[in-house]
């Protein structure tokens, strides 16, 4: 037998896929519902993406209250840095749109843009914090830090309890253990 090429498609997944067959059980409305769903979360990674390269040129927005732009302009008035990796181990790590560490100060500032409708919680920031913590060796108890969530044309602002920051740092550290254990015994 002689294939068809389809290169460009290696790597890619198509919305009706074989390995996510679940859209077999879908009615209409359903299927719609979860392409939007799917495409709305594409959508969001270009903007993240977009937001990233603005910051990185320091390209500032129009003034307004604008998601997007608010969430530009903001970082790059407090010289964060966008997209870092935050690494505790192959278990436990993540991605801060944008954060700042002032050392001097032992100020940490995270920032994070959210293009869904959803209501976002700041325990994703918490967890950052909890993160760069533990990858910088940072006591969480002799800093200030300041998270702030970019979403509806709103900004929410949150000053962490350090306590609750350092209770998840313990979290990930015996998680990341039981994880191993497992990985052992499996």
């Amino acid at each position: 037998m002689i294939w068809n090429s389809h290169s460009t498609l290696e790597g890619a997944h198509a919305f009706l896929s074989a390995s996510k067959y679940s859209w077999l059980n879908y009615d209409d409305e359903k299927l719609v519902s979860t392409f939007m769903t799917a495409q709305a979360a594409a959508h969001g990674t270009r903007l993240h993406a977009l937001a990233a390269e603005h910051i990185r040129l320091k390209m500032r927005m129009p003034r307004n209250k604008v998601t997007f732009n608010a969430y530009v302009n903001d970082a790059i008035g407090f010289k964060m840095d966008p997209e870092v990796v935050l690494f505790y181990s192959v278990n436990a790590f993540g991605t801060a749109d944008a954060i700042s560490f002032d050392e001097r100060k032992g100020f940490l500032r995270i920032h994070d843009l959210k293009t869904g409708t959803s209501r976002a919680k700041m325990d994703q920031l918490m967890v950052y914090a909890a993160l760069f913590c533990l990858e910088y060796n940072e006591k969480p108890m002799s800093l200030e830090s300041e998270l702030r969530i970019y979403q509806n044309d709103d900004v929410q602002i949150y000053i962490p309890n350090m306590d609750d920051v350092a209770h998840i740092m313990s979290r990930i550290v015996h998680f990341d253990k039981l994880i191993e254990k497992a990985k052992e015994d499996a």
